[in-house]
This record gives structure tokens, sequence and C-alpha cells, in this order.
């Protein structure tokens, strides 16, 4: 049914990469083994021993040998390379992680961040100045709006809000638009947009253009490879992959940007704990598995609802009536356990009856671990979706990893319990 998912893993070849076994070395090109093996402990030299898993190291204060070993700290972090000189630049833990998000976006460096809102914050506040002007879709995730009224406008930057569906052609940059935000595909409604088409329109008058890639999490969707520079992921959610974890990742396509991103994380004093690091990659780990079965649940539940007489219209780009499936089909890889529906009433308190009738599905905001979860979209919430009618509620579920069959049985009692038969 999902015709992108026979080629899931196309993408599995951003670059060949060489891992060393006890004995032997091995060229790679698929991203899954890539994901399994990056950030590796290595031997002990002396032992010969090593753990799977890279050790959580916590630390608020690094030691220096000497008084030389700490000039000489500095001078290599004043020339840009990537060595800890206190805790909360980060350890072992932190920079294994900061690795695969890399490799999994194919960027030249991650910054990582308390949680993906700090993320989106760390590149906007990166990239702007007063006086600037940005383009940020209607579709956005909420929080961007109020970093806007309350933080951007302030500073002096203005930000305009275009129609998620705009081709290049309606995108109208101004001398002083110093960014593109996109949100691929949109977190309530899923809209898609052309990337690459925007991207080389923003490219040929200097515009920097960032991503949010939580949707995707850098393996079903690959924003840095589709012409963005700099893409934004909350890890909490889909590279964590269990609901245990806040954080948030900035990973940035060249050196120049990087440089950047990265004087503005340090004067901000963004850090993760150890422990969350451990988890993350933890995560990623099992992410491509994750997903194909979030995959495989959601192929059985979207026909179920497409059939039922409860559901007014579908709101998933892998879904072929769904208006942006084209360009899901050329741009992913793939698809994750999220859609949102809109119900075949008008009635409020069915759509809050058949919400709460849900017993496999919890009532909340998140998604991207392993169970699954549902949400009543709030009007307000979509005001900003100009194109769409909201007379009928919208409810948001996330596909989790249960057995599928459990879950279209929840959902039908539900629906009956709301009297949407």
């Amino acid at each position: 049914m999902i015709e992108a998912a026979g080629r899931l893993y196309e993408h599995n070849a951003p670059a060949a990469r060489l891992y060393m076994t006890t004995t032997h070395f091995l060229m790679t090109r698929h991203l899954d083994t890539q994901l399994l093996h990056t950030g590796s402990p290595a031997f002990d030299p002396d032992t010969g021993v090593a753990p799977v898993n890279v050790p959580t190291v916590r630390t608020s204060t690094v030691r220096f040998a000497s008084t030389d070993a700490f000039a000489q700290v500095m001078r290599r972090r004043r020339a840009g390379e990537r060595i800890p000189s206190y805790g909360r630049q980060g350890m072992a833990t932190h920079q294994a992680l900061q690795d695969a998000i890399a490799l999994l976006e194919g960027g030249s460096r991650c910054f990582l961040a308390p949680s993906g809102v700090s993320a989106i914050s760390l590149a906007f506040l990166a990239l702007v100045k007063p006086g600037d002007h940005v383009l940020v879709p209607d579709s956005v995730y909420g929080p961007v709006r109020k970093l806007d009224r309350s933080v951007l406008r302030r500073l002096g930057v203005e930000v305009e809000y275009y129609r998620p569906g705009a081709d290049a052609s309606e995108i109208r940059l101004r001398d002083n638009t110093r960014l593109l935000y996109i949100e691929a595909p949109g977190s309530l409604l899923f809209e898609m947009q052309d990337l690459p088409a925007l991207a080389r329109l923003a490219r040929a008058r200097g515009v920097t253009v960032v991503a949010d890639n939580t949707w995707g999490a850098g393996y079903l969707y690959r924003p840095l490879a589709l012409g963005a520079d700099i893409s934004v992921v909350a890890a909490t959610k889909y590279i964590a992959g269990h609901s245990d974890v806040m954080m948030g990742a900035v990973v940035a396509a060249d050196a120049e940007l990087a440089a950047r991103l990265d004087d503005t994380h340090y004067a901000l004093g963004l850090t993760v704990g150890a422990d969350e690091a451990s988890l993350a990659l933890r995560g990623m780990r099992t992410l491509p598995v994750r997903l194909a079965q979030h995959q495989r649940n959601l192929e059985a539940v979207l026909p179920f609802l497409a059939r039922h007489p409860g559901v007014a219209r579908l709101w998933c780009p892998a879904w072929p009536e769904d208006p942006g499936h084209e360009l899901w089909r050329r741009d992913c890889q793939g698809a994750n356990g999220l859609l949102s529906i809109s119900l075949n009433t008008t009635d409020v308190m069915a759509a809050r009856r058949f919400v709460d009738a849900l017993a496999l599905f919890g009532i909340g905001y998140s998604w991207g671990g392993y169970e699954s979860l549902v949400s009543l979209v709030e009007p307000a919430d979509l005001a900003a979706h100009s194109a769409y009618a909201r007379s009928q509620p919208v409810v948001r579920l996330h596909i989790g990893l249960e057995h599928a069959d459990d879950l279209i049985a929840d959902l039908r009692q539900a629906f009956a319990a709301a009297g949407l038969e």
C-alpha cells in the first residue's frame, strides 16, 4: 500500500565507513549497520576488552594533567576541535551520540540541547539578528510561534508565515530575509513541502534553510541531502524512542554554520545529562527496526480508518489520497506511526467520547515512543491552517508497536462508544 516502503533503505549509502572487529576490517555503506557501530568503544590496549555500549560518563569537571595540557586543550578548542574542557561540553557518551546523529542526518557536526524546542531556539538565535526577516510555514510546530512572540519580536526579528503547500513561486524573499524555516511534514495535518525547490530559491539569494526533521528522524527524511543547511530534531521522539528522554539536536551541513552554532550553543549554556545521552544512543541502535514496525502497523490501520464511516478524512502523506503523497513518495524513505483523522461529526463531545474510550492509546501530546498515543487537536492550533475548513474535530494518532489487530479493535470500540458508526 505504501509505495515508498519498497525503497525504505535506498538512502543507506551516505558514505562508506570502515569498522574494525577483533581481527578484521569491514567497509560498509549501509546506514542500518553504521548506526549500530558508530561510536563503539575501543578495545583496551592492555586487556583487549571493550564494552558493547558506550560507558555513561558523568562529570561536571574535567581535570588536566598539567598547565601545558590545559593550554594545549584550549588551543585545540580555539582551532575548532571538539574536545571537552568542562563537563558541560560533554564527554565520550555525548560525543558518541553526536557522531551517530550527525551520521544519521548526513551533516558535519551535531549539537545537543535539552529539548526539541531548545534546539529550535538555538538554530534561530545562531542565525538571525535585529532587523532580519524570517519565513516560517503556517503549519509550524506551535512552540515556534511562542518563540516568535516571546523572543524574536523582542529582538527585532520579523517572522512571516507562509502557506505550507506553497511552491517556490509563491515564496516572497526580501532583501533582509535571512532564514527560511521548513517543517515537512507538518506536525498536525502533516503537510509536505517541496524542500529541494525551496532550497534552490533560498540558496540563490543567500538565505539559510533550516528544516525541522523530527518526523523523519534523519532516517525517513534527510533534509540536508535535499538542500537544507541545518536540520533540527526533537530526539525526545523517534531517536530516543522510549518516552524517557527530553532532548533536541541541531545538525549543520558545513563547518561555517557549525562554527556559528558552536558559539551560540556555548553562550547559551546548553547541555544534556550523560544519562539522557546514553538513553538516546541506545534508542539510535534500534531506530531502523522500530520505524519499520511503526510503518507496518500504520499500513494495517490506515485502510481500516479510510473505510470507517466515523472518519471524514485522513491526514497522512503516505496515504495515496493525501495532497502531499507525491512529494512524500519522491523525498521520503518510508513512514512512521503518525496520522490525523477528521471525525465525521461536528459534535466536539462525540470527539471527546471517542478519545476517552480508547484503551490502548494514551492521551498525550508527544509521539515517537513505543506506545500508541492520541490527542484531540484544539481548534486554535488549527487556526493557522488556512486551507482547511475546521468544522469537524481533528484527532491525531500515533500508531505504536502494539499488535495492529489490537489497535484496530480498540479504535473500532471507541468509534462505537462515541456513536460514530
